[in-house]
């Protein structure tokens, strides 16, 4: 579903030139729960931005389903990340006036499909919000919000979803739905690659994918 060939990743930060990845080779399979961990400054956030298309490497190619998309322009990178990749985040990024319902609904407006109360309700039963549709991300727990974060991340149907943290603003019973509903998303047939640093859930993903000084060091 995803492979990474030799991906180099540079940049400046004030005078000092980063090396952010050196030299990455990973694939990823359909259906997979792959989980990311490593220290602050690793390459985590940098791997997973590139894995989704929000960055490019500076050197290497990035295959997302047999497209290479370290290839592609602009607008076919943003119709590739549109139709095939989600993305679920650590600080929720709801839009504060706008319900549960139309949070969820939001990536539609971009992607021109219709948002149909039907499905809209059919993702918010499957995160266990059936109940808060109505409600402004103010009225809702931390697990709510992102129990919100990951319908919104699979309105538009990807066959991908990348999650940065998900549960790091969670406390352990929060953290454990997010996993578990994260889990049965891949028993449906979606790809997840996950960045996290709890042990406990990164122990029961798939596979674990360590990271350090932008170099993978170990895989289980």
């Amino acid at each position: 579903m995803i492979e990474l060939r030799r991906i180099e990743k540079n940049y400046r930060r004030g005078a000092e030139d980063v090396r952010a990845l050196r030299g990455v080779d990973l694939s990823v399979e359909k259906e997979e729960l792959l989980a990311i961990t490593g220290p602050s400054g690793a390459g985590k956030t940098t791997l997973l931005h590139i894995l989704g298309c929000l960055d490019q490497p500076t050197q290497g190619e990035v295959l997302i389903d047999g497209i290479n998309a370290s290839r592609l322009p602009e607008a076919e990178l943003v119709k590739l990340r549109r139709d095939k990749i989600g993305f679920v985040f650590q600080q929720f990024y709801l839009i504060p006036g706008l319900s549960v319902f139309d949070n969820i609904a939001l990536p539609l407006l971009f992607s021109k499909k219709p948002a149909t109360p039907e499905k809209i309700t059919h993702l918010a039963e499957m995160v266990g919000l059936e109940h808060r549709l109505d409600h402004v991300p103010s009225q809702l727990s931390g697990g709510e919000m992102q129990r919100t974060a990951i319908a919104r991340g699979l309105v538009n149907e990807p066959e991908i979803l990348l999650a940065d943290e998900p549960t790091g603003n969670l406390d352990s019973e929060n953290s454990e739905k997010i996993f578990e509903i994260l889990r049965s998303l891949r028993h449906n047939g979606l790809t997840i690659v996950m960045i996290t640093h709890n042990p406990d859930l990164s122990a029961r993903a798939n596979r674990i994918l360590h990271i350090r000084d932008g170099l993978v060091h170990t895989e289980s």
